[in-house]
């Protein structure tokens, strides 16, 4: 993807992932990285990675200190701040009807509030940046914000909680594509359908947890659901990671407001 060379990007939920699986792309392409995780292991895992030396800050989305941070240390570090990438998040699944209090508060929390924590600062800074290039005489300089949604934003069984989040990051987003207009900031999300990651793999093969809340989807939902996909199967890191780079490159100094689904042909019809 061209124009993601010497750009700065902060990447949240970096650690793992399609995340890490960003990280990784846009290191590649030679991006300067501001990196966030929950966790600080997995965090020094992908620097590591990069094969470079990316800003680190461990810490969760839901403490609006975290956001700030990231994006002092992107003006800090680098003078620069051109895309953000907000992927942090996991799944806490019940039936509605069982669902408590904290499943709703924490995925609500991680996702929509977390999407709101990092993006904010970002923002606010990307439009000073804006304003400064305006004032010299010039015009600014395209800077992206992509955050991640789901196909589980248009209603998913055993997901009241992340579907609601999940929509509304898509509000947030468009609102943010139209906001942003007059400063050159664009906007957009993706929607992904089933991605192999520990969110979506088979509960009964893993043992990966979030606080209480045990990922994975249980053997016999998961082969019902893939088998609804026309696709047949999830897709890949890298196949999820695609689109996020477009979204982060100079080929979508266009594309402004869009929910890009990444399914597999899930939501046809």
């Amino acid at each position: 993807m061209e124009g993601i060379a010497g750009k700065t990007a902060i990447v949240t939920g970096a650690g793992r992932g399609i995340g890490r699986g960003l990280a990784l792309a846009l290191a590649a392409r030679g991006a300067r990285l501001v990196l966030n995780d929950l966790d600080q292991a997995p965090l020094e895992e992908t620097a590591a990675l990069t094969g470079g030396d990316p800003a680190l800050t461990a810490g969760s989305v839901t403490d609006a200190q975290v956001g700030e941070r990231l994006t002092e240390a992107a003006l800090e570090r680098f003078g620069a701040l051109d895309v953000i990438a907000a992927c942090a998040g996991y799944t806490w699944d019940g039936m509605f009807h069982r669902m408590t209090g904290d499943q709703w508060r924490a995925i609500v929390d991680v996702h929509l509030n977390g999407t709101y924590n990092t993006v904010r600062p970002a923002y606010a800074a990307m439009r000073e940046l804006a304003r400064a290039e305006r004032e010299r005489g010039g015009q600014p300089a395209a800077r992206k914000i992509v955050t991640v949604s789901s196909m589980s934003a248009f209603g998913n069984l055993g997901q009241a909680n992340y579907a609601a989040a999940k929509a509304g990051i898509v509000g947030l987003t468009r609102t943010l594509a139209i906001e942003g207009a007059r400063f050159n900031i664009l906007a957009n999300s993706a929607a992904f359908g089933p991605i192999d990651t520990r969110l979506t793999r088979a509960r009964e093969q893993q043992d990966e947890r979030v606080g209480e809340a045990a990922l994975g989807i249980p053997q016999a939902a998961r082969d019902a659901y893939l088998a609804s996909i026309p696709l047949g199967r999830t897709g890949t890191i890298e196949e999820a990671v695609g689109p996020l780079l477009f979204l982060a490159s100079e080929h979508a100094n266009y594309v402004s407001g869009a929910l890009l689904e990444v399914n597999g042909a899930a939501h046809i019809g």
